[in-house]
């Protein structure tokens, strides 16, 4: 007998044709532990509640006469019927950071145009995204609930106005694209009869010269005169066609005005404060203050490294050991040490003032608990 385990089956996932959402084989009902395996057919539904995958003949037998607490253990939530529908994604984290980013924003609605700066309208983004976040992940969930409640009471008609504006463009939009494919359809349409219509009149045309030629007509004098025939019928054609065109321009250019009517102007806009330049070094600034630092020097070491090919092919720039000598040499100019002993004296006798006033001597100072 072999040692060697069994090779792990892999679980074989397939799409719902009705649905499209991915299922697998290995699928288990965690109340009536009913499988996919034994049963293709079986629909697994979740409740936006709590997103415990129960199958649906369980969420029938158990919330059909009204709401129910939730049979997975631990869970213990309130779930409603009519709430349960199929998993649209296969990974149920994904599918609710997606039900909570729609409920988010649906309340936080609102549009650049509605905000005076474009800083206000980023830093209103940034309190959607952190509520987000923390509804998301957990963070701080009584406080976060507690804000967003409060946004919905106090911005409750402005939120609906934004829901219905933005209906009225998503069909406005339905209708434009609905509009451009009927337009599409009979421009195909005209040119199809257009085609048809300039080979009856070259076919009417070529019968008119064979008869004209068959009464003894003069050849030249016939093929000219149905050359200009067709070319006269031609040109009518497109100045018929380009007026068409115009007429359907203008129509289009009303209709999208109609559509896209905004009032704007009535809210003001407050022109934002210029930018300032981005400093990463928080406003130091390494200035050289007792020198200059020279392109060339004229001394020995430095002219002898300047040529040196070794020193100079890594990259090393003499002035580098130049600017260094100089920062050595200047390094004690600054310091004062007789100014430094004064001023250490002075604060040593201040501090004495104040132990005499409070009347404790040095020792008793240091030993004072």
């Amino acid at each position: 007998m072999s040692r060697i385990a069994p090779p792990k089956v892999m679980p074989v996932y397939k799409r719902d044709p009705r649905t499209g959402v991915v299922q697998s084989q290995d699928d288990v009902c965690p109340v009536c532990k009913s499988a996919r395996y034994m049963n293709p057919s079986l629909r697994f539904l979740v409740n936006p509640e709590c997103y415990h995958k129960m199958c649906e003949s369980c969420v029938d037998r158990m919330f059909s006469h009204g709401p129910a607490a939730c049979p997975i253990k631990g869970c213990g939530r309130t779930l409603r019927k009519h709430r349960f529908r199929e998993q649209t994604f296969e990974d149920i984290k994904v599918e609710r950071e997606v039900d909570i980013r729609k409920k988010v924003g649906a309340t936080f609605n609102r549009r650049e145009e509605d905000f005076e700066t474009l800083l206000a309208y980023n830093d209103y983004l940034n309190d959607v995204e952190d509520i987000t976040f923390n509804l998301i992940n957990g963070i701080d969930l009584e406080e976060t609930n507690k804000k967003f409640e409060a946004y919905t009471r106090a911005h409750g008609k402005e939120i609906e106005e934004n829901a219905q504006m933005a209906v009225q463009e998503r069909q406005s939009f339905s209708a434009a694209q609905k509009l451009e494919r009927q337009q599409a359809r009979e421009r195909r349409e005209a040119a199809r009869r257009e085609e048809e219509e300039e080979k009856r009149e070259v076919e009417e045309n070529r019968r008119d010269v064979l008869n004209r030629l068959a009464s003894g007509a003069d050849a030249e004098t016939v093929a000219k005169e149905g050359q200009r025939v067709q070319l006269k019928k031609r040109m009518d054609r497109q100045a018929a066609t380009e007026r068409q065109r115009q007429l359907q321009a203008a129509e289009d250019a009303h209709s999208e005005c109609n559509n896209k009517f905004v009032i704007k102007g009535l809210k003001t806009k407050q022109k934002p404060a210029p930018e300032a330049l981005v400093d990463p070094f928080g406003g130091l600034r390494l200035v050289d203050s007792y020198f200059t630092l020279q392109d060339d020097y004229i001394w020995e070491g430095i002219q002898e490294a300047r040529k040196d090919v070794k020193q100079t092919a890594g990259g090393y720039d003499v002035r580098d050991y130049a600017h260094r000598s100089l920062v050595a040499a200047f390094s004690g100019l600054g310091v004062f040490v007789a100014d430094e002993i004064t001023q250490r004296d002075q604060l040593a006798q201040k501090d004495g003032v104040v132990g005499e006033d409070v009347g404790l001597k040095d020792a008793e100072m240091i030993h004072a608990p």
